[in-house]
């Protein structure tokens, strides 16, 4: 090899060309990885469903029967009179 000073490469030479080729292929295998699993995410984020009013969730806790009557019809006025529920 003509660009070493004296035509011959020393242990430290073989060493730090060694790490520099396993460092390559690694990161090179790394971006592979990387490159597949982000062109195979599911784009967007989230599911297609859409996410229940809080409305909702009171009704299915009172078909459940996790509250009673009352519960429910106090805790429906508290969201009609927030605003967070929906009004028909």
């Amino acid at each position: 090899m003509m660009w070493w000073p004296d035509g011959n490469v020393s242990g430290w030479g073989w060493l730090a060309m060694t790490i520099s080729m396993v460092l390559f292929w690694g990161l090179l295998i790394l971006g592979g990885i990387l490159l597949v699993r982000a062109l195979n995410r599911p784009s967007g984020g989230s599911s297609d469903a859409p996410r229940p009013t809080p409305e909702q969730v009171l009704a299915e806790r009172f078909a459940r029967g996790e509250i009673d009557e009352e519960e429910y019809r106090q805790r429906l006025a508290a969201l009609s009179s927030s605003g967070l529920a929906p009004r028909p």
